[in-house]
């Protein structure tokens, strides 16, 4: 079921755009007007609710009130900022000035959180009857429930749920199909099995199990889960006259209209205040030819299979959940630190933005061997909330259909589709390898992900690249994309053709890979699971 909402515009999708464009207009307004006060900012923000939600009559919910109350809760997390509740007054504010830029507390953990007054308390794993029983001769469903948890009323099929055990035969055997399964949205779309329910019946996240793929703000219908955003942090670096560079994910193509267009992309940062923008698939090829030569050396000499490294929710949980193989991931930077890096090294002292479909990425640019070179991370969304605020009409703006990043292959830039990766590296290894066959498997989501590993554990896959990616569809399938998935598939394998370039070995600055991955150490890669779930312990409440 997970992304059967993806690419339709809801009242949900509205509300989340018009949080980011309102946090992100005070923000430009206060840098614009130098006579906007710490006092006129705090006060914007708490008035934020009143002109995002006007009026008496509730819109969605059953109160007006409850509503404010949980966009109140939305605005800040996207100042970056902790839940408060409703148990105690406080301000929306409250706190604000701990989001500024010069702060080294990127987020106040944790960064996926559950609005618990937004959530519906939606029943998990239970199976009722609907009104769709036919209360049939046969009653197959009560006579092959183990517990005789079903019983007949008014001829119809009834569970006592004292007593049902949630086998699912009733549901596997009924002819109509008239026994529904009821699970919880998020926790459905959770591949790692970290949302249950607490003391009420709302959604509970285990944050020693969450890596943040974001699937579970993404699938629950009633915007009770959100992480947190960057947008303030991003915004005013750049007005108090940093220089910025945005890194743009491959999967940017058609996130915000258009058909990859360059020219209109540089030209919408540039508008924001960015000082560049750069192509991450240019990283994607530096981590394919990195990649490649890890798996020539090490497989199957010194392992019996290699995974892919791009992807950090399905690394950490590959390397959490089977320890014993962790040393069998990849331990090739990921594209987004390659391309940190090669920005890093031609302008040390920019502010470096990940701007991208992912936040998992988010916690992995908390980590101490990356954050040193990821100075923010936006998601789309995000920076499409960015230039709204700015007024920016990204289709309407000046393009001669020419520009281009003109550096990564088409290799590189399908990094953004599932599977591409592991063509992306199986090409790389015939082209300097033609005799040497490269079996690849994949898997989208992280169940399937951690049948994937299983199996090759096994011994199913000897020999084979792994490719895993926690969001089903790929990267194009990301929290905080903002296009239905195949549209956006399509989109990226358009645009990633255009490339003068096909193979990753072909990227001219594969020279530099052993600079770049200067710094990064054995221990760095072990340290990634534990860093990862320290950056979503939540701290004690603030006094």
């Amino acid at each position: 079921m997970a992304g059967t909402m993806r690419g339709v515009y809801t009242n949900l999708t509205e509300i989340r755009r018009n949080v980011f464009r309102e946090v992100a207009s005070i923000c430009y307004r206060a840098g614009k007007d130098r006579n906007m006060t710490r006092a006129d900012i705090d006060d914007a923000f708490d008035e934020l609710p009143y002109k995002i939600l006007p009026g008496d009559v509730a819109t969605y919910r059953e109160s007006v009130f409850l509503e404010r109350a949980i966009i109140g809760e939305r605005i800040r997390l996207a100042m970056g900022l902790s839940l408060q509740g409703v148990d105690r007054p406080q301000r929306i504010s409250d706190g604000f000035n701990e989001a500024e830029v010069d702060n080294l507390s990127y987020y106040e953990p944790p960064l996926v959180n559950v609005i618990k007054f937004a959530c519906n308390a939606c029943q998990d794993n239970v199976y009722e009857v609907t009104n769709t029983c036919q209360g049939c001769l046969a009653h197959p469903c009560r006579e092959i429930c183990p517990k005789k948890a079903i019983t007949f009323v008014n001829h119809k099929a009834y569970i006592d749920q004292d007593l049902c055990i949630k086998c699912g035969q009733c549901f596997k055997v009924c002819p109509y199909g008239a026994i529904h399964h009821h699970v919880r949205p998020c926790a459905a779309a959770c591949g790692m099995n970290a949302i249950s329910s607490d003391e009420h019946g709302r959604a509970d996240i285990n944050y020693e199990k969450c890596v943040s793929c974001g699937q579970c703000l993404v699938n629950c219908p009633f915007g009770a889960i959100a992480d947190k955003s960057q947008i303030a942090q991003v915004i005013w670096s750049i007005q108090h006259g940093e220089e910025v560079i945005a890194a743009v994910a491959p999967s940017f193509v058609g996130q915000f209209g258009g058909k990859g267009n360059v020219g209109k992309l540089r030209e919408a940062f540039k508008l924001l205040g960015f000082s560049g923008v750069e192509e991450v698939a240019l990283g994607a090829d530096l981590c394919t030819v990195q990649e490649a030569e890890d798996f020539l050396e090490e497989v199957p000499a010194k392992l019996p299979f290699m995974g892919t490294s791009c992807c950090p929710a399905w690394s950490v949980m590959a390397k959490k959940e089977f320890p014993d193989h962790a040393g069998a991931v990849s331990m090739a930077l990921t594209p987004m630190t390659l391309t940190a890096r090669m920005i890093r090294m031609q302008r040390p002292h920019a502010k470096i933005v990940f701007v991208g479909p992912c936040s998992a990425k988010k916690l992995e640019a908390m980590r101490r061997s990356v954050r040193s070179e990821v100075d923010f991370v936006l998601t789309f969304e995000e920076m499409a909330g960015m230039m709204e605020a700015r007024d920016i009409d990204y289709l309407s703006l000046e393009d001669d259909d020419k520009s281009d990043f003109d550096v990564a292959s088409t290799d590189g830039r399908n990094f953004a589709v599932a599977g591409g990766v592991a063509t992306a590296v199986a090409n790389a290894i015939k082209r300097t390898h033609p005799d040497r066959e490269v079996k690849v498997v994949n898997a989208e989501g992280l169940d399937n992900c951690r049948t994937m590993m299983k199996d090759a554990i096994k011994g199913k896959y000897p020999g084979h690249l792994l490719e895993g990616m926690a969001c089903p569809g790929g990267c194009v399938a990301g929290a905080g994309t903002l296009v239905a998935i195949r549209k956006s598939a399509a989109a990226v394998k358009r645009y990633a053709k255009r490339s003068p370039h096909m193979n990753s070995t072909e990227n001219i600055y594969c020279d530099l890979i052993p600079t770049l991955e200067k710094g990064f150490t054995k221990q760095d890669q072990d340290n990634e699971v534990t860093e990862t779930f320290e950056a979503q312990i939540p701290k004690s409440p603030r006094q």
